[in-house]
Formats: C-alpha cells, sequence, structure tokens
C-alpha cells in the first residue's frame, strides 16, 4: 500500500508546525524579558506563589526528569528561581521563582496573552472555544495512548 504525505492533511505535521511557530513568536517576545519558552512551563507552575518539586514540576511540562533539570539549571543561573530544602524530604528541594522572575511575570503573562491573540485573530470567539475543546480532546487521547498499561 503505497500512502502519499500530504503536510497541510496530517493532524501530527500542522500542530508541531503551529508549536514551532508559537513557540517563535513567544520567543521573540521574551526575549527582552531575558526568558524564552523552555521556560513557560515553570512559569504557569510557579506563578501563584507555590514552590514545587522538580518532579513535580516536570510532572505539570510533561517533561522527563533529565530535561526539566536542565530547564532548572538554566534558569537558575538567569536568577530566576530559588531552592530551598523540602521539609517533606530532605533529599529533595523545592523550586520557587525569585523576586526577579516575579518582575518578569506580568510581562510573560502579557506574551503568551499577545501570542495567543495573535493565534486566535482569524477565529470567532466560538471558533476559538471549539479549538480548545477540540484540541484538549485530541491531547486526552494521545495521553491515554501513551499509557505504560497499554504496551
Amino acid at each position: 500500500m503505497h500512502m502519499n504525505f500530504v503536510r497541510d492533511r496530517s493532524s501530527g505535521y500542522l500542530t508541531n508546525w503551529a508549536a514551532r511557530l508559537f513557540a517563535r513568536a513567544i520567543d521573540r517576545r521574551l526575549t527582552k524579558l531575558g526568558v524564552n519558552s523552555a521556560y513557560m512551563p515553570v512559569f504557569f507552575a510557579l506563578a501563584n506563589g507555590e514552590s514545587l518539586s522538580q518532579t513535580a514540576l516536570a510532572n505539570l511540562a510533561s517533561v522527563e526528569q533529565p530535561t526539566m533539570a536542565a530547564t532548572l539549571k538554566r534558569m537558575d543561573r538567569d536568577g530566576l528561581i530559588a531552592r530551598s530544602p523540602d521539609p517533606a524530604d530532605g533529599r529533595s528541594a523545592l523550586v520557587s521563582l525569585t523576586p526577579v522572575a516575579k518582575k518578569k511575570l506580568r510581562g510573560v503573562q502579557a506574551a503568551g496573552h499577545e501570542v495567543n491573540d495573535v493565534a486566535f485573530s482569524g477565529l470567532t470567539a466560538k471558533e476559538q472555544a471549539q479549538y480548545l475543546d477540540l484540541l484538549r480532546r485530541v491531547i486526552a487521547s494521545l495521553e491515554s495512548d501513551s499509557d505504560p498499561s497499554k504496551l
């Protein structure tokens, strides 16, 4: 069976392309703040002032531990996170945003809203809601498929 790949009919290709365009657009805006898009999941997770473990951050961002460790190392280098001992586990540390990062938080959030506004500018409010609903359902299906118990 011969199968042609047509990129504008491939949900995976289009989703990946959109994700790369989102990342480029957000990075252009975040560069002025000394932040990059890889830091966004950490900013989202810690924006409310909470302190979380590296494991919790990796789970929330849906990335592997080494990826989160590398991101946190860069954020630490940039003065954006602080680590404190975890009272529940002396071998672990809790991560929180530094005052420097908290000052950048409003700009980071504004950049995210601006990129979303640009991305949604060609859609009606109803289409925007529908797109987000459909995307959540696609994500749920893919998360279910990646469940190790199904392998």
